[in-house]
This record gives structure tokens, C-alpha cells and sequence, in this order.
């Protein structure tokens, strides 16, 4: 089982003064590896048909939105699953929200725990070149808490940092959080990027709510 993990906006909580107002992560789960290879050779091949850079790197907020919905429309029959948490920082009351620390910890909690119980010896793949914070926090998170060591199972058997620039599934990623992510805003296109993936949709958690 591999699993490929981005996130969308920023921990701040100054919203009237440019911080976003959700905080999203997504998860996306292969549970067939050789599904995954396909994945991966059809996103390589999507680059070469539209005569981008070998290096081109895919990125929701860079794309137009017609190449947003042909990426995910290519890659939309692939068997892969995806989990959200899209988190509301207008309804945080909390004081330990004001502090990236424990805003990243939590986060991580909230996608991981809703995913655990299909998690079965999973390699969770990082983006190392995203947000830092972010990566430390949940590597230690997933360290520390999703294996549960009086359980002879592990959901999580190894955690692999890797730079999305060289990885086609962490960009699949950052397409899937970003159309989640667009999803909640008010802009026209709001709806035409979720709705391609909506049956690889498994679980959303908006919160609070």
C-alpha cells in the first residue's frame, strides 16, 4: 500500500489580514502497486502529450483550469482512494491554534486517524520540498502515534521523504488537495475539479463544523 500526502493554505490565523481560511490535507492510497506504476507512466505520458518539460512539475494553482480537469479526468480511472480534512480556522477557538506547532500536529491527527483503520503496512510518501513545518511535524506524528505497539499489526511501515519534483503520485496529490481545496471556496470553478475524482472520494472531514 502506498500513500501520497499534500496540503493546501497555511496554519496563520490573522484571516482578515491574508491568511487562508481552511487549512487542507489530502491522502491519497494505492492499495496495488502495480496500479500505481500505471498511474505514474500515464502522468509522464500526459506531460509528453502536451509537450511540457520532462521536469515539468504538475501543480494545481499553476495549471489553467482546462488542464486541471484534463489531468484529473486522465487520471481519474486509475484505482486509487483519497481522504480530506479541510479544516474551518474561522471556527478555531482554542488558544493552541494560534501556534503553527500544534495547529501541524493536529491536522496530522485528524487525516490520519480517519484513514488508520484501512491503512495496512502503508509507505507514506512526503513531499520534502513542501512545507517543512509541516513534514516534521507529521513525520513525528506518524512516529509516534498511528503505530500502535501493543497491536501486532502496523498501519504504517515506513515513511519516505521524497521531493515532488521527481515524483509523478506527489503531484497527483497536489492536484487532489488542490481540488479539494478549491471546492470550499466561492470561486465559478469551485465544483468542476472535486466533482471529476468525487467516486475516488472515501472520506472528507470538514471541521469543525
Amino acid at each position: 500500500m502506498l500513500v501520497f500526502i499534500d496540503e493546501s493554505g497555511d496554519p496563520g490565523m490573522k484571516l482578515a489580514e491574508g491568511s487562508s481560511l481552511y487549512f487542507t490535507v489530502a491522502m491519497v492510497v494505492f492499495e496495488d502497486h502495480e496500479e500505481a506504476v500505471a498511474a505514474d507512466q500515464r502522468i509522464g505520458l500526459l506531460r509528453r502529450e502536451w509537450r511540457f518539460a520532462e521536469g515539468f512539475e504538475f501543480h494545481f494553482n499553476k495549471l489553467r483550469g482546462d488542464l486541471r480537469e484534463q489531468f484529473l479526468a486522465a487520471v481519474s480511472p486509475y484505482e486509487f482512494l483519497y481522504f480530506g480534512i479541510v479544516i474551518n480556522k474561522m471556527k478555531l477557538a482554542g488558544p493552541g491554534f494560534q501556534f503553527r506547532d500544534s495547529f501541524y500536529k493536529y491536522a496530522c491527527s485528524l487525516v490520519f486517524e480517519n484513514a488508520k483503520p484501512y491503512l495496512d503496512a502503508a509507505t507514506v510518501v512526503i513531499d520534502g520540498s513542501g512545507s517543512e513545518k509541516f513534514r516534521q511535524q507529521l513525520v513525528t506524528y506518524l512516529r509516534r502515534r498511528v503505530n500502535d505497539p501493543k497491536s501486532p499489526s502496523r498501519a504504517i511501515r515506513k515513511v519516505k521523504i521524497q521531493d515532488s519534483r521527481r515524483n509523478n503520485l506527489l503531484q497527483l496529490a497536489d492536484m487532489v488537495c488542490g481540488a479539494l481545496a478549491r471546492s470550499y471556496g466561492e470561486k465559478s470553478d469551485a465544483q468542476n475539479y472535486r466533482r471529476i475524482i468525487r467516486h475516488r472520494e472515501f472520506s472528507v472531514q470538514f471541521w469543525p463544523k
